[in-house]
């Protein structure tokens, strides 16, 4: 099983993706943005807590921007891999590489190769996955360039790795939607 689980923030994505592999005997949680120790913001550090506080306890928790690494990895160890989610994950990346200042086609590049390193890894048929990303593409326009080369990169990083899935659920105000 292949999930790809996309929804606006706070529709209820993350606790309709934990509970698509709430059975499974191990988990390997794949925390891929911005930790704490990097970004000390209040706001982030109680979102963190409260997704921490939701996981049950025999989760393991891996704080890895090496998504097709941690994916391998997890499905290596016979875990069911969730990572949550593709939105900071994405954000994680463009900072440690500088991408906010990149040319388009520049940033485009290094994202792809990254996806299409994890995309080949959910090629393989060898445990489950649920990936939560953000939906970003139904608002305004965002005023800044760096708001409009995030938005488009995420669309670029939703359809490649949703192609590599078996379904996509869009979760709006806590309904699910299968697509």
């Amino acid at each position: 099983m292949r999930i790809l689980v996309t929804g606006g923030v706070r529709s209820g994505k993350s606790r309709h993706a934990e509970s698509l592999i709430a059975a499974a005997p191990s988990v390997a949680y794949v925390a891929p943005g911005p930790t704490l120790e990097e970004e000390p913001d209040p706001d982030w550090a109680a979102r963190l807590a409260s997704h921490r506080a939701r996981r049950p306890e025999r989760w393991r928790t891996v704080e890895s921007r090496d998504l097709a690494g941690a994916l391998a990895d997890g499905l290596a160890a016979g875990d069911a891999v969730m990572v949550d989610c593709l939105g900071t994950w994405l954000t994680a990346v463009m900072d440690s590489r500088g991408l906010w200042e990149a040319t388009s086609e520049e940033a485009t590049a290094a994202v792809s190769a990254l996806v299409d390193d994890a995309a080949a890894v959910l090629g393989r048929d060898d445990g489950d996955v649920v990936l939560v990303t953000n939906e970003v593409g139904l608002g305004v326009v965002p005023a800044h360039r760096s708001g409009r080369l995030f938005r488009d990169l995420l669309g670029l990083v939703n359809q490649r790795l949703a192609a590599a899935c078996d379904e996509v659920h869009l979760v709006i105000a806590g309904r699910v939607l299968k697509l």
